[in-house]
């Protein structure tokens, strides 16, 4: 399963009324503005020192493109943490702030990995101190064309959905599902904390769709032509990547590459599938799947967002089976409709 995060860009703190209603509008706001007082404190309590004046590197826990996690223990007591490094050549000092004050809100929920009240400023980054996840993320546990067993699923189901209703109760929408940012502390996926808040943003805030959609993207950020302004950000973001994140944890792989049915073959044959009310005559991608699986997506993968069940519809499914017995079926079919794709991309091309 592979799959990158696309660029969003165009955020401002500006709302339309007439896609929101007053209570989602004061939501937003009131999230705003305790953010940014939150900000100005901590702006002014950074640490000013280098890494090892403080701390003792054990390993590297992760790396992305703006930064890296350390696993260090503090000079003095010997507790071990997880670092977080931001560089300064790719980070704004009000962008570090923002996501350490995000995880400060935010931390003390069990789903959701705790921040430490301690920022640091280096020579040439800024950091902050989380709780150290010793397991990896998710995406290390998920087999292609597998997934994970039905039981870790659901248990991951139940905690990130509640870790994620946390988070929207905070007037905040998450906007960055995904395995990598799903931390495991527990094997067997009984404990996992969602990660990494550089995306979350208040309720309402206007967003557009910068580079390529991705699996997660919801398809409203896919059409540009109705929010022209961008769009008003609703915790039904949230519930869509839940949904393609599930079924990527059901299967092993991605249900389509981008929810744009005139790109994606496999998108319009799930909203074809959705269309027709038949239960049968599944798209290829769904058949290892169980029809309480079915119903359950269905749920969080409307591409009606106001007609999106919340991330909270999870668990009214627990319980019972979302998978069917391991067939090799299911991966031929899958592996069958990619061929034909590259042939007829192929018979394009010339």
């Amino acid at each position: 399963m592979t799959g990158e995060k696309g660029e969003e860009d165009g955020e401002a703190l500006t709302w339309d009324l007439e896609d929101l209603t007053m209570e989602e509008l004061s939501e937003g706001q009131a999230a705003a503005r305790a953010l940014e007082d939150m900000l100005t404190l901590s702006s002014q309590t950074l640490v000013q020192a280098e890494v090892e004046d403080l701390y003792d590197e054990v390993r590297q826990l992760g790396q992305g493109r703006f930064g890296r996690v350390l696993l260090v223990t503090h000079r003095q007591r010997g507790t071990p943490m997880a670092l977080k490094l931001l560089s300064k050549a790719s980070t704004t000092r009000k962008g570090f702030l923002y996501e350490f004050c995000v995880g400060l809100t935010l931390g003390s929920h069990p789903g959701i990995v705790a921040t430490y009240g301690i920022g640091l400023e280096t020579q040439a980054c800024y950091g902050f101190l989380s709780e150290p996840a010793l397991h990896g993320d998710l995406i290390a546990l998920i087999q292609p064309q597998r997934g994970l067993p039905d039981s870790a699923a659901q248990l991951c189901a139940q905690q990130l959905s509640l870790a994620l209703e946390h988070i929207h109760s905070h007037g905040l929408v998450y906007r960055d599902l995904k395995p990598e940012n799903v931390l495991v502390f527990e094997p067997g996926c009984r404990l996992v904390k969602l990660t990494d808040f550089g995306h979350t943003r208040p309720r309402g805030t206007l967003l557009r769709l910068a580079g390529p959609p991705i699996p997660y993207t919801a398809p409203e950020l896919c059409s540009p032509t109705r929010w022209p302004e961008g769009l008003p950000i609703q915790p039904s973001l949230d519930a869509w990547a839940l949904g393609v994140l599930l079924f990527c944890l059901l299967t092993g792989y991605f249900p389509w590459d981008q929810p744009v049915p005139s790109e994606d073959p496999f998108y319009q044959d799930f909203l074809d599938w959705r269309d027709s009310g038949k239960t049968c005559d599944r798209p290829a991608p769904w058949v290892g799947l169980t029809p309480v699986a079915d119903r359950l997506l269905g749920v969080l993968l409307d591409p009606q967002p106001r007609h999106r069940g919340p991330v909270g519809s999870v668990r009214a499914f627990l319980g019972q089976s979302w998978q069917k017995a391991r067939s090799p079926e299911v991966a031929r079919k899958r592996g069958e409709r990619e061929e034909e794709e590259e042939e007829e991309e192929e018979e394009g091309a010339e």
